[in-house]
């Protein structure tokens, strides 16, 4: 009796390491990446130690911030309903043409200080914030981290008084031309965090079953919307990175509520329906290019295909080796953009923006990963601008070195 005790609790101890190994549910990165990276913060790695060692002094700066809501408006939605979400077209400006300065015009890659009176603001403090403080939780184990983020997400999903409506129908409105249009869609991106700030929050006493079933009922009800209502279907026929964005967020959701089949659908669809209508054979993105950032938008963009890319691997659909026969594909794009984002060619379109290239580190990563190609892991340390510190390496931690 006690042999088979002893081989019964063998057997639930190697479960245990499995479940623990296999890392957290979260989409934005490979959860073994983030196990990876907690289990070498506990062996005393120093890179990643560092890494931490920035989380945490975010997190303890976000401790003291919020909880954030929806209903806290300085302006109400054209509904009148507190708990709608409304926000401003950031490119649009009081017209100087006219007396009462309407409609508004476009000023394409200059934002409009006025959005910040809206809920995009609070909207983002609120899932960045969430997204930190359950990571921090997650690598370190302090429970006082968990408590704050379950709050924050309490606070705009769940609570009677403060939660907000699963819809954008008035995101990024036009004043003096519209109440809300689709492409304020690509501001509920911000939900990919909350998301993975969930699936960190699993197993910590501040995040109950209760919040997580109202939660996931929260996604299931703003899916629906998402492929239901007219901004939506506009969204989801956009050509350009408001489409990719539109499919990333459609394919995360539906994973975070199991809806496997949803997924893969949406996934094959992104084949001929995104990176073949948006990807030259030379690799350009030519709707992104007519932006006036267009680098900034073009590598906006590649980072929405190869994290789709990502999700792809996990659903059995290969978005990493689709090519038309032309050649059109994310490597293409990828390897279009990298040696502006090294300086060794100089950008030729228009970048009224500083051009600050560090945000291909992930991309450039996911491909090494998904290639089995060491050079763009090297790339990474020829980035014009600050190298990747904090979460985004907690989030793909950088291979160990030969004799570390």
């Amino acid at each position: 009796m006690r042999s088979l005790i002893a081989i019964v609790g063998v057997l639930l101890l190697c479960t245990v390491v499995r479940a623990a190994e296999e890392g957290p549910r979260v989409f934005r990165c490979d959860p073994q990446s983030l196990a990876t990276s907690r289990q070498r913060i506990k062996a005393g790695d120093p890179v990643l130690q560092s890494a931490m060692d920035a989380l945490l002094k975010q997190a303890d700066r976000y401790l003291r911030d919020g909880p954030f809501a929806v209903t806290e408006k300085m302006h109400p939605a054209p509904s009148n309903d507190p708990h709608d979400y409304v926000s401003l077209a950031p490119y649009f400006w009081p017209n100087p043409d006219t007396a009462d300065h309407l409609p508004y015009v476009r000023h394409d890659g200059r934002r409009n200080p006025e959005i910040h009176d809206y809920d995009a603001s609070r909207f983002g403090a609120m899932s960045g914030h969430a997204y930190a403080l359950a990571l921090a939780w997650y690598i370190g184990g302090d429970e006082k981290y968990a408590g704050h983020a379950a709050l924050l997400l309490r606070t705009w999903f769940l609570d009677d008084a403060t939660r907000m409506n699963p819809n954008l129908n008035y995101a990024q409105l036009v004043k003096g031309v519209n109440t809300g249009r689709g492409t304020g869609i690509i501001e509920s991106a911000r939900l990919l965090d909350v998301i993975d700030a969930v699936g960190l929050l699993h197993g910590s006493k501040s995040w109950t079953d209760s919040d997580q079933h109202g939660i996931e009922e929260w996604f299931r009800q703003y899916l629906s919307w998402l492929r239901s209502s007219k901004n939506g279907k506009a969204e989801a026929a956009a050509t350009n990175n408001h489409g990719t964005w539109y499919d990333l967020q459609v394919v995360t959701f539906a994973l975070f509520l199991s809806e496997k089949d949803l997924a893969r659908d949406v996934l094959e669809g992104a084949k001929a329906g995104r990176i073949a209508k948006q990807v030259e054979p030379d690799g350009s993105q030519p709707r992104e290019l007519t932006r006036t950032n267009s680098f900034g938008y073009s590598l906006f963009n590649l980072q929405a295909m190869t994290q789709l890319a990502d999700l792809g691997d996990r659903t059995g659909v290969d978005l990493w080796h689709y090519r038309t026969a032309d050649g059109r594909c994310i490597r293409a794009s990828l390897d279009f953009l990298v040696p502006y984002a090294t300086g060794e060619k100089k950008w030729t379109h228009e970048q009224i923006s500083s051009m600050n290239a560090t945000g291909m580190a992930v991309p450039l990563r996911r491909a090494a990963r998904a290639y089995h190609e060491p050079h763009y892991e090297q790339i990474i340390t020829n980035l014009k601008g600050d190298q990747p510190v904090g979460i985004v390496l907690l989030q793909f931690p950088p291979a160990l070195r030969q004799g570390n």
